[in-house]
């Protein structure tokens, strides 16, 4: 057990002297998406040696923040826990580093950074795709405004015409909508891909009732067939295009 909750995120490439501060804010603001719990984990100190940023978790805590490090060892971490993982080695990698996070003098999770296996690489290319989400901003000055759609913790960072945007912005903070489009993708170091934007060329209300009640509504109506479905709320699922591991 940590005695005093702190953490220490090493960078082997800086000294706090040699760090700019526009660079050690973009490690901290990944660091806090990394540890969680923003509003009880505090920056403490910047240690010399190599770079090492102190952080102090609150006991009431600590076994939230423990419990994301281990689920980034056993792939069962949250996904924005993933995401500032992913951000932080990246930024390693980009400034021909590496790094480590300790808890007390133990290593929690290593940070391979410039040392990770480099994956093969795809240029970045274009493909229609669908989106869901609940859209929460729309509107900008440009011919093309941007459209933001909250997939759970996962914010699709979408680009409108106006005209399209004007039939949108009805639905904002609205019911979940799928929105279909050409997007353009591009393969990240660490071997994921990075969507890079994605034009809305149309969309449709996605209805959230709960599959439950939908079905019963299906079976009341007279020679609908869904009487005879035996597994009618995967049948749904299927139509609606929800993936079974959401």
């Amino acid at each position: 057990m940590n005695d005093n909750g702190e953490y220490r995120f090493i960078i082997d490439a800086y000294s706090p002297e040699t760090l700019p501060m526009s660079r050690l804010a973009e490690y901290m603001a990944d660091l806090a998406l990394l540890l969680g719990s923003a509003d009880r984990v505090h920056f403490v100190r910047l240690e010399a040696g190599s770079t090492v940023l102190v952080q102090r978790v609150e006991p009431e805590v600590e076994l939230e923040v423990r419990s994301r490090m281990r689920g980034l060892a056993d792939n069962t971490a949250p996904i924005d826990a993933t995401r500032a993982y992913k951000a932080l080695n990246r930024r390693l990698a980009d400034d021909d580093a590496t790094g480590s996070l300790l808890e007390g003098g133990a290593e929690v999770i290593p940070f391979p950074g410039r040392d990770q296996p480099q994956p093969l690489t795809f240029g970045a290319f274009n493909q229609p795709g669908v989106l869901d989400g609940v859209l929460i901003r729309i509107g900008g000055q440009g011919d093309t405004v941007p459209a933001h759609l909250r997939d759970g913790e996962v914010i699709h960072m979408c680009q409108a015409t106006r005209d399209m945007a004007r039939q949108l912005a009805v639905h904002l903070y609205g019911p979940t909508l799928r929105v279909q489009g050409e997007g353009r993708w591009e393969r990240e170091a660490d071997g994921g891909w990075l969507m890079k934007r994605f034009n809305i060329a149309r969309f449709e209300e996605l209805d959230d009732a709960p599959l439950g009640d939908v079905v019963e509504r299906l079976r009341s109506v007279e020679g609908s067939g869904w009487k005879e479905i035996d597994t009618p709320t995967e049948e749904l699922r299927a139509l609606r295009g929800i993936d079974e591991a959401h």
